[in-house]
Formats: structure tokens, sequence, C-alpha cells
């Protein structure tokens, strides 16, 4: 039987595309951590920002909660709809809208692939440079919303330095143009800022006008091998003095082992416990000799034991795969993931002390690690064992949590360094945001969405 509010939202929004099947509840209402049942009441596909108000106006006059849904690439749960809530899908508002050969920008609809956002850039000559590997999946909205970071974050920052303006529809079916792609706007709050990592809490974009940049110099991609684990800072120092880096990836024996099941192809015929993968500026002959040279220096101190560098495109993309293919390769595994974050300067004495934690907390269970160090991000895979259940598996991973919080708040460091916090990590807010921060946010919340009914629950509870 129809649920009569579905019949109240089509007269509210006549046209409007709704999925109600069983299969389409499963898939829209979950996203990649797959630790809760989908429950959603319906999704919504709206195809105009009109839509999008028309919904958000029923949902606040019928008190019925909405969680906006992008490519559902998320592992923190911030796209879950488990109790009932409409889902909002912006996957047919996926087209490119205005680009500005002199400001230099893109704008788009919020349901657009970052793929897509890549090609159509490099149609005109330029670049969005914000990339990591679910780029074929996940949407600009989506990014946006978790302020995502990914592999080149340490020559471009976050998604946060790349937006220029958005539209963002309020629970009262207002819409609000934030910062209009000025560079330079002191009038008051910038909420774009405020909207950007914001995980879908306070209102839904809809529209984004994206910064755009040249492209790069030409690169090399290196794989480095090392030794051990407390050397990875003195590489990564030697190469950033030498060269110009776009990346600098690290990743365990266990994870290229993964990958390499997968179907990549083994870099090394010995195996080593620890790899790099960096990407440098190598446009001309003393760009490549300082990469050399570096290369050399740390095989002299005995930092690295072997190295390969790239001689093509498709080399380069088979490096690459190493580290950009690990979260495919051990999906199967169900994964408990940790994303963390602390300064680079404290990331030595901050590996030393998480690898202490975790070798004695998890002997029973093989643990992946990879991360960005060039911006002091690390993530941490616990597999699940096939013959353990996943109620166990959950609780064991649940309590190392509580003890790594306590290691990130010594080190003043962050539970989510670019997944955002959802429902997977609102339980360690306090070891990343003081008793006032989080007020404050509480309090933002309730500005923007008096009645808590956008993505209710994630973040925190109000």
């Amino acid at each position: 039987m129809t649920d009569p509010r579905l019949d109240s939202l089509l007269l509210a929004c006549p046209g409007l595309r709704l999925k109600t099947d069983p299969a389409d509840l499963e898939h829209y209402g979950r996203d990649w951590t797959r630790r809760w049942t989908p429950a959603p009441l319906a999704i919504a596909l709206p195809g105009t920002v009109e839509e999008v108000q028309a919904i958000l106006r029923w949902a606040t006059a019928q008190g019925v909660a909405v969680v906006p849904s992008g490519g559902r690439t998320g592992l923190s749960g911030g796209a879950v709809a488990a109790h009932g809530e409409l889902v909002l899908s912006l996957e047919r508002m996926n087209r490119p809208l205005a680009f500005d050969a002199v400001d230099r920008t893109l704008t788009v609809q919020a349901g657009m692939a970052l793929e897509a956002v890549h090609n159509t850039a490099l149609e005109h000559g330029l670049i969005y440079p914000v990339d990591f590997a679910a780029r074929g999946s996940c949407s600009i909205g989506g990014n946006i919303a978790t302020n995502a970071g990914g592999i080149r974050v340490i020559r471009y920052g976050n998604t946060r330095e790349w937006i220029a303006g958005l539209k963002v529809v309020t629970m009262a079916g207002e819409l609000v143009e934030l910062n209009k792609g000025l560079i330079k706007n002191s009038s008051g709050y910038d909420f774009r800022q405020l909207l950007i990592g914001s995980e879908g809490t306070l209102g839904v974009i809809v529209e984004a006008t994206l910064k755009l940049t040249d492209p790069p110099p030409a690169s090399n991609v290196m794989l480095l091998a090392l030794p051990s684990f407390e050397v990875l800072m003195q590489v990564f120092a030697a190469f950033r003095e030498r060269l110009q880096l776009q990346a600098f990836e690290f990743f365990t024996d266990r994870a290229l082992e993964h990958v390499l099941a997968h179907g990549a192809q083994a870099p090394f015929d010995e195996v080593h416990p620890y790899y790099v993968v960096t990407e440098f500026a190598a446009g001309d002959g003393a760009q490549e000799a300082a990469a050399m040279a570096a290369f050399e220096d740390c095989m002299e101190h005995g930092w690295v034991s072997d190295g390969v560098v790239s001689q093509s495109d498709a080399q380069a993309a088979q490096l690459w795969r190493l580290r950009e293919g690990i979260t495919e390769a051990v999906a199967r595994y169900k994964p408990y993931k940790n994303d963390v974050s602390v300064r680079i300067s404290a990331m030595p004495a901050f590996l030393a002390e998480t690898q202490a934690l975790i070798g004695q907390a998890y002997p029973q269970f093989e643990v992946v690690w990879f991360g960005h160090i060039g911006d002091g991000n690390l993530h941490i895979n616990v597999l699940k064992p096939d013959e353990t259940a996943d109620a166990e598996f959950l609780t064991q991973c649940e309590h190392v949590t509580k003890l790594l919080a306590g290691v990130l708040a010594r080190f003043d460091g962050s539970i989510s360094a670019e997944h955002g916090i959802g429902l997977v990590k609102k339980g360690y807010l306090d070891s990343t945001r003081s008793a006032p921060e989080i007020a404050l946010m509480k309090a933002v919340k309730r500005a923007f969405d008096p009645q808590a009914l956008l993505n209710p629950g994630k973040v925190f509870d109000l």
C-alpha cells in the first residue's frame, strides 16, 4: 500500500521521480560502510533546483527527515537512511552549467561525478585538481559536503580551497547563493565555508562554482621500497626538500599483497615491508637529476631499499594502481576503517605510538595501513576474518578506536581526516572538538534546521 505521505509529496511536487522498490531502497539507503540496514521511506530524484525546494518544503511541513545523497561512496555512514527518512538523491542533477574563462571557474550541478568534472575542465585546457580513487562514482556535492582530500592534497589542498561559490537549499526550501564566485568578500560570515564539510546536515548543495587551475608540469612517478616504518618521515623530508611534490603516499606489504591478488603487477622481485609512491614535477633534466639525487641520498642512509621510476604514462598508471587499488582489493573483508590525521611535524611520534597500539590491540586481525603522509593523514584498515561474526568484530574494533581517540587527543589530531564524522565516528567527536566547540556546532545546526530533519543523527545527536 502506498504511504499517504508520498501521495502528498507528489501533490507538492508534480512529476517528481520516486523510487520505492525494495532493491532501490536498499541501494540508495546505504553507503560503503554496509553497517546499518537501510530502511528509507522512498527515494526522491529531483531534476531541478525547484524540485529540491519543493521536496524540502514538503518535508518541513510533514516533519519527514531527509538524507541528501550523492555517490554514497562515504565510509562514515553519512548517507545512511535507516529510520524511514526520505533519501534525496541528486544523481539526475549531473551536468556542467557554465564555464568562465576569465575567472577560470566551472559551475556544475551537485550530482556531477568527480571524473566528469575533471574531463570537463580538461576540455577547457584547465584542471580541477582534487582527485582520489573513487573519482568515477563519487559526486562533487558529496566531495564538498565532506571537504574531501585525496591523493594530491600535498600540492593542491582539500576541496575547501577550490570552491568559489555554492547554491544551497535550506530545510525551509529557500535557495541561498553563497559567495557568488568572489575572490575577496569580507561582508559578514562566509556560509560557503560553513557548508563545506557539513555532511548534509545544514542544507542541500545543488550547484557549485569550482576554481580551476593550469595543468601541472610534466611529472614522474617513483615507487620506493622502505626497510622500516621509522624511516618514512626521513624519506619524505629528503624528497620534499629537493622536489616539487604532487603526492607522497605510503602503504604496507600487506596492502600490496591484496592489490597484487586483485590483478596488479609486482613492482620488485623481492618483498619489502613498506612502500611509498610519490609523484613530482619532472619537466626538465634538472628536476629529474634532483629526483635521482634524493633517491641516492636515501639509499646511502639506508632509508630506501629499492626503487623504480615510471618511463611512460602507462607505467605511471601501473605504479599508482598499487596505491589506489587498495580499498577495492580489501573490500570483501568488510574492513573497519580509521581515518585520522595529525600535524606533519607530529607524525613520527604519532606513527610510533599508533603502530605499537595497533600491534598490541589487533594480534588476531590483519591490519592494512596506507596514507597521505605528506598531509598527515593515516588510514588504518582492520580486516574481518571470515569466521568472526560481524558484531564481535565491530565490538573489538570500537574498543581500540576509543584508545586511538585518546592518542589523537594527546597529539591534537582529528578522528576524521577526510571521510567525515557521519554515524561511525560521532562517538569520538569530543576527542577532536572541545565541549564549547560542539555546543556551537549544535547551535548552528538548530539555526539552519530547527526541527533537526536534515540528515539527523549524523555528526552529533541533538
